[in-house]
């Protein structure tokens, strides 16, 4: 296939998208939008940065040519880390798709679509209609928000014993089913992440990383491998890791022939962006100050009807008056 066909069919393609149509680089998960197409480049700018970045046609057609030699299917770990956005726009041609899980640039005799744009901006929700999701922490974070917003917790010495008792189960509550949350997340984005490419979101960015996890192999096992290796068994009458350790150092033992390495891959947390959380919660706090009509009115009775719930739930009673109303008197 000759680039420049590809270049002319690529262009046509990026034209077509919406003026507001959000693109995302393949690893590091950069929002950018293009601002202007020519004939020999297509100009971007990264959100919440005013600097255009031209990305020029003779690059796109190196990209091209490196896919050619791959044989179709080009690792995206290749590219330096500001070539990225090449990577998606190249993918709006139908025959180029991006793997962003297995981080893959390929060729395709079957015309696709990218999943790296969206043809709406993502950041603006004011007008979908939200719904009441059904997880457990979302009723514990409303409960948890309605105690705050009734109890100073600047100065706790302050609460009275049955409030505080209601603030630490809402905590606790809330603590335990977020983390629930928390692992399912990681799960799916372990899917998603490739190591040492950062992935950022509007409130803050995770990466992918690694830890090893040391036991000790069976007992005999290791007792076997220090006595070959001159170690006395009597020197290790229990295998004791401090022990082990020790004599690891005198010997020409490797940790291996004694301790078994699991590998394990986890998500974590890289960066919060505290001011872009202050501003999202200082605009939903405008939003309810600024309801009115039927709408207001049915905002005051959910509120009403959330407080009855709360008190039916988190209402105090102390063990005997418990133990008096089982007993039906």
């Amino acid at each position: 296939m000759a680039f420049g066909s590809t270049w002319q069919n690529l262009l046509e393609n990026v034209e077509e998208l919406p003026s507001d149509a959000t693109l995302v680089t393949p690893l590091s998960r950069k929002a950018f939008r293009v601002t202007d197409v020519q004939e020999p480049r297509v100009l971007i700018q990264y959100r919440d940065d005013d600097e255009t970045i031209p990305l020029q046609r003779d690059q796109f057609e190196t990209l091209f040519q490196r896919v050619q030699d791959s044989r179709g299917e080009f690792e995206l770990d290749r590219l330096p880390p500001d070539a990225e956005p090449y990577a998606t726009v190249l993918s709006l041609h139908p025959r180029f798709e991006v793997d962003d899980r297995e981080g893959t640039l390929t060729e395709s005799e079957t015309p696709t679509g990218s999943p790296l744009v969206d043809a709406t901006e993502g950041t603006d929700d004011g007008d979908e209609e939200r719904e009441e999701p059904d997880v457990d922490v979302y009723a514990d974070g409303l409960l948890l928000i309605d105690a705050l917003e009734r109890h100073d917790v600047t100065t706790l010495e302050d609460v009275e014993t049955p409030a505080l008792v209601n603030l630490y189960t809402l905590l606790s509550d809330t603590q335990r089913n977020a983390n629930d949350l928390r692992q399912d997340v990681r799960a799916v984005l372990l899917d998603r992440l490739h190591h040492d490419q950062p992935v950022s979101g509007q409130f803050g960015s995770v990466q992918r990383t690694s830890r090893r996890n040391w036991s000790l192999k069976d007992d005999e096992l290791v007792l076997n491998a220090f006595e070959a290796a001159g170690i006395e068994r009597e020197r290790l009458t229990t295998v004791d890791s401090s022990k082990v350790d020790e004599a690891l150092e005198v010997t020409e033992l490797s940790e291996t022939d004694v301790y078994e390495v699991e590998e394990s891959e986890y998500v974590r947390k890289a960066d919060v962006d505290e001011e872009e959380k202050e501003t999202r919660l200082q605009g939903l706090k405008d939003r309810l100050a600024e309801t009115e009509g039927e709408e207001a009115d049915e905002l005051r009775e959910e509120i009403a009807a959330l407080e009855e719930r709360i008190d039916e739930l988190t209402e105090f009673r102390s063990g005997r008056s418990f133990h008096t109303s089982a007993g039906g008197q």
